[in-house]
């Protein structure tokens, strides 16, 4: 049989995760959801990995839930952690860039946001279909999408079903680039290597404190980053800082050279 979730690893360090189910426009089934959440939970252990894209095969992203079995989808993600892929993306560690293509639909829209930065292409069209159909939604939609946007466009988006195109999405804020449709997966990976060049401990602790703190008011954010700045510098040896003077003066010389 096919392989819904492909994972593949990179020498470079990226991981590349792809929903595989492209004739359903990539739709999930409750074992797709498990084997997704799984899938991050794997990746967030792996050493070799530093940052991970999600993608999806064919002409749409994600289009959501199978709705042939969404009572089996329904009675069991509320619930379960270790099995919902939005619960798993949100507790790992590493930098995750969904690469959206074509549709990103309700699920698929709620997968997106759980993605620390988003490329897009051209025809990426974000829906909101949980009004429609009536499903409560219980991956952060409802949540994440008035903090990113605005609470008005957010109400119109999810209350009509109104698609976010994706020069919407740029213009507002929901995505980071918009390419050619077949560009998307070349820059979504060239965003992660950009990540990789950089500290691979620094990532890890910078997107903890950005997405911890965001989710505070400000007193208490700038407070947590002096607590967890405090306690790294602590926590640091003679050694550790001089590697990293000796690494700064390393990258000073460099871009000094090509000046």
């Amino acid at each position: 049989m096919m392989e819904l979730i492909v994972v593949e690893r990179e020498a470079s360090g990226v991981a590349v995760v792809t929903i595989n189910r492209p004739k359903s426009l990539n739709s999930l089934t409750r074992s797709m959801m498990v084997d997704l959440a799984q899938a991050f939970k794997a990746l967030d252990k792996d050493e070799t990995v530093g940052a991970i894209v999600i993608a999806g095969r064919g002409r749409a992203f994600c289009s959501g839930v199978d709705l042939t079995s969404a009572e089996e989808v329904f009675k069991g993600d509320v619930k379960d952690d270790d099995s919902n892929p939005v619960c798993q993306m949100e507790q790992c560690r590493k930098p995750i860039i969904g690469a959206i293509n074509g549709f990103v639909v309700t699920a698929g829209f709620e997968i997106a946001l759980a993605c620390d930065l988003l490329v897009a292409g051209r025809d990426a069209k974000f829906i909101d279909t949980h009004a429609r159909f009536g499903i409560f939604p219980s991956w952060g939609l409802s949540q994440k999408l008035s903090r990113i946007i605005g609470l008005s466009r957010a109400r119109e988006v999810s209350l009509t079903g109104t698609p976010i195109t994706a020069e919407m999405a740029e213009k507002w804020g929901l995505v980071n680039h918009v390419v050619d449709n077949g560009e998307v997966l070349k820059k979504a990976k060239q965003v992660a290597e950009a990540i990789l060049r950089n500290n691979r401990d620094m990532v890890l602790r910078y997107k903890s404190v950005i997405n911890d703190g965001f989710k505070l008011d400000l007193g208490h954010a700038l407070a947590l980053e002096k607590e967890r700045a405090y306690s790294y510098y602590d926590g640091m040896t003679k050694e550790q800082f001089a590697k990293m003077q000796e690494f700064i003066s390393s990258r000073s010389s460099k871009t000094s050279s090509k000046l």
